[in-house]
């Protein structure tokens, strides 16, 4: 074959690559697919995060603050650790976090063996853990799955405490 026929027949098909390659007639949906798959998949999983947290806020918050109020409204310190204990479990339960992953710890003040002493303060804090959505279990080995959460309540103990 001559050299000019095959320069020729190399232009041509370097044409008709160009034309084919500048028709992207329909492959705009399919771009807008992929990319809109790629940009969604993230998002939606950040929304799944941020409302798991955001929900293990609150139940340990609305939890301390409960218990904190019911532990300050009992006649003996028996009674009144035993209903925070249930406090925590029905407001945890609530929003759908098991009460036995929690953890309680109460602290009174000025005198920590008398918790309802008149005039004294309670304080409540409750500890959680908000696993997070979608994580295989056989990742804990390398990364957290849970995100540890924790509120304290404070409430003060009535002056009027058993007077009359």
């Amino acid at each position: 074959m001559p050299r000019s026929r095959r320069s020729t027949e190399l232009r041509r098909l370097f044409h008709r690559l160009l034309r084919l390659a500048a028709d992207d007639a329909g492959s705009a949906s399919l771009e807008f697919i992929t990319t809109g798959v790629i940009l969604l998949v993230p998002l939606v999983y950040l929304v799944l995060v941020m409302a798991a947290v955001q929900g293990g806020a609150l139940a340990v918050e609305g939890a301390a603050r409960q218990a904190a109020r019911v532990y300050v409204a009992e006649d003996d310190q028996a009674a009144a650790g035993e209903s925070a204990r249930v406090a925590v479990a029905v407001a945890l339960a609530d929003y759908g976090v098991d009460p036995a992953t929690s953890a309680l710890e109460i602290v009174c003040r000025p005198r920590p063996t008398d918790c309802l002493a008149r005039q004294g303060w309670v304080s409540v804090t409750v500890r959680i853990g908000v696993v997070l959505p979608l994580v295989p279990q056989v990742l804990d080995l390398a990364v957290p799955l849970e995100v540890q959460m924790e509120a304290t309540a404070t409430r003060p103990v009535s002056r009027f405490r058993g007077a009359g």
